[in-house]
């Protein structure tokens, strides 16, 4: 396959993944996918990723918590989270942010979380991953009052182009998932049309929301192909073309130069 794809965000921790992993792992390979970033939730999901990274080449990992955890998280935690910040394989902070429309935790609780995981951005020199959902203009004044010394990613953009110019303003690269794939997310994919050549990247964010041929199964980093391409179409640009920029976006992002394979970063040939 001559397309090389970085999916910039998984779980593959998690139960729905982890039992066949290496079976994950391959099919994602013959998929044409060179690299996967997968992501931490909370302390001991960071924890897991990091172990995934170091036994798989091609995974780099996050750590950090997600807004579903805001309330849970316990004082020892943050200590296990900044330590694992100091992990070679180890490329953001987060998944972090703010969920209004779940609400698993209180408002309060999300704004603490993120506030504090966007300063510790600053002080690691890390960029962030950050899940919104229902909750842009908190969010942007978060990160506007807290600043993003090394840029970050709107993981999984559920926005529309009003919401994706203001992330894009703030430097944000913005991240595409299966949703843009679904025929009645038509301002999702007004956006994808708008997001500038060096602001994007595609994800599964597996297990969850499975793109068009695909939704409704256990979504899978193999799956990424079927979001590229869709996006592609979006832009007016062949899959080769898009594969190669949302791959070396994801490269310049999240440093991976040194930490993935050459194949993946672009500093050999394709496998």
């Amino acid at each position: 396959m001559a397309e090389r794809l970085i999916d910039s965000h998984a779980h593959l921790d998690y139960e729905q993944l982890a039992p066949d992993l290496p079976a994950v792992l391959d099919r994602a390979r013959q998929s044409g996918v060179v690299g996967v970033v997968t992501v931490g939730t909370d302390a001991a999901s960071s924890r897991r990723a990091v172990d995934l990274a170091r036994a798989h080449p091609e995974l780099a990992a996050t750590a950090g918590v997600h807004p579903h955890e805001a309330a849970k998280v316990a004082p020892g935690d943050w200590g296990v989270i900044d330590a694992l910040h100091r992990e070679e394989r180890v490329v953001a902070v987060g998944e972090m942010g703010l969920d209004y429309f779940y609400d698993f935790a209180p408002r309060d609780a999300q704004l603490s979380v993120f506030r504090r995981q966007l300063a510790l951005c600053g002080a690691t020199g890390l960029p962030a991953v950050i899940h919104v959902r229902d909750a842009f203009d908190d969010a942007f004044e978060a990160i506007e009052a807290e600043g993003l010394p090394a840029g970050g990613v709107l993981h999984c953009f559920t926005g529309g182009p009003a919401e994706c110019e203001r992330a894009l303003g703030l430097g944000l690269h913005i991240s595409l998932a299966g949703i843009v794939t679904f025929p009645k997310a038509t301002e999702l994919q007004r956006a994808a049309r708008l997001v500038p050549d060096d602001r994007l990247l595609v994800e599964t964010d597996s297990p969850y929301l499975a793109p068009v041929p695909k939704r409704g199964k256990r979504n899978e980093p193999a799956f990424v192909a079927h979001t590229a391409r869709k996006v592609a179409e979006l832009r007016g640009v062949d899959l080769d073309a898009l594969a190669e920029l949302t791959r070396r976006n994801t490269v310049r992002l999240f440093q991976l130069e040194g930490i993935l394979p050459a194949a993946a970063t672009g500093a050999g040939p394709a496998g």
